[in-house]
């Protein structure tokens, strides 16, 4: 009779160390890349998986993304219920086990669920107590670890939520730099159109600070890959591969004075992407699509012809260009799938209008303005 309680008090307690011990993980310490088993991981693997699948389903690409861009918040809402119930449901078997090691009588499972439940989240009723010493003790322990997670939590989601702000504030700030979607054409030909020619410098700079911070960010907490731009045509993958491209091309161009930075950025924005990647694609699976064909090549060329970054036609250039590349694009492609992400061209087959260009009364405005009618304000 004395092996059901022990057996039972061994399982609630592995549940709760192992609960506790992966909260601690996702919450609280920065990881490596490396990655164990835990419950994190099973649960963003088979709720993504099913999510993937039925946005997969849907042909309109606003209504996917919309989709799509409510699974990071909803699974971190998901990730702390799992806990909360898993804990909860772990102190009850302790509770059970703890009296039928005492030869006391218990009520139904779900009785004492419930007075797990309202100790955990400190409710205090009352109306359902433990009936021995050992469970008062369990009881005072659910309640203080409950205070403790509740708190943790209040103070992880804007931790997090930061993290996520800086990094949109960057990409958003890429839409008058590169375009709508950023392409690395549109990225070299504006700072060119600038015409000074420190600001290569000065911008490639930025970027590989925000990659460093990307690194660091979605490393410690790999849910923000999942969470979605504002905009359909921007995303952090999109934003990173961009600079991966305009930093190629400055690097395999010989004897550019931006070389320097370029490289750093690069090295820096290649960290990040392949770090990022290994999270969430361990195997390498090939056969994506060239995004840099010989079309999409002349069309980069006839592009930046006549400006700083022009492409040589030369041999050498396009071996090098085509070894950046290898360095950096096919985690990108990897990861893009697997997170349902669409890489940018290298070069805009058709003229797109830029984010801030666009407003709901752009129209009305246009048709005013036309018929020689003065704007008046109405308040």
């Amino acid at each position: 009779m004395m092996l059901a309680p022990l057996l039972l008090a061994l399982v609630g307690a592995a549940l709760v160390g192992i609960i506790l011990w992966d909260a601690f993980e996702t919450i609280l310490e920065p990881r490596r890349i490396g990655r164990r088993v835990r419950l994190t991981r099973y649960f963003y693997l088979l709720t993504w998986r099913a999510w993937r699948a039925y946005a997969l389903t849907l042909r309109k690409t606003s209504t996917r993304e919309g989709i799509l861009g409510i699974y990071g918040p909803l699974s971190l809402i998901g990730l702390l219920a799992c806990w909360a119930a898993g804990l909860v449901t772990s102190f009850a078997m302790l509770q059970i086990a703890a009296a039928l090691g005492q030869g006391l009588p218990i009520g139904h499972f779900q009785h004492v669920l419930y007075m797990s439940g309202e100790t955990f989240f400190t409710l205090g009723f009352g109306d359902v107590t433990p009936n021995s010493s050992l469970g008062r003790f369990l009881a005072v322990l659910e309640a203080g670890l409950g205070f403790g997670f509740l708190g943790t939590v209040v103070g992880y989601l804007p931790t997090m939520y930061a993290s996520f702000a800086q990094r949109e504030l960057e990409i958003t700030l890429l839409d008058a730099r590169a375009g709508s979607p950023p392409t690395a054409a549109e990225f070299l030909g504006r700072i060119e159109g600038h015409g000074e020619p420190l600001l290569c410098d000065a911008q490639l700079r930025s970027w590989e600070r925000w990659s460093a911070q990307l690194l660091e960010t979605h490393i410690s907490y790999p849910q923000l890959a999942y969470y979605r731009s504002q905009h359909n045509n921007q995303s952090w993958l999109a934003t990173l591969t961009v600079i991966l491209d305009s930093s190629s091309v400055v690097l395999a161009r010989s004897g550019d004075a931006t070389a320097s930075q370029a490289r750093l950025t690069f090295a820096m924005a290649r960290h990040a992407l392949v770090d990022i990647t290994q999270i969430f694609v361990p195997t390498y699976r090939p056969g994506a699509a060239d995004r840099l064909d010989a079309a999409a090549r002349e069309r980069l060329r006839a592009g930046l012809m006549g400006t700083s970054f022009a492409l040589p036609e030369t041999p050498e250039f396009d071996q090098s260009l085509a070894e950046l590349r290898l360095m950096y694009e096919p985690y990108a492609q990897a990861l893009a799938a697997h997170l349902l992400f669409e890489l940018p061209p290298w070069v805009n087959t058709r003229l797109r209008r830029d984010n801030w260009l666009g407003g709901p009364w752009d129209r009305q405005l246009h048709e005013m303005r036309d018929a020689g009618l003065e704007h008046e304000d109405h308040f």
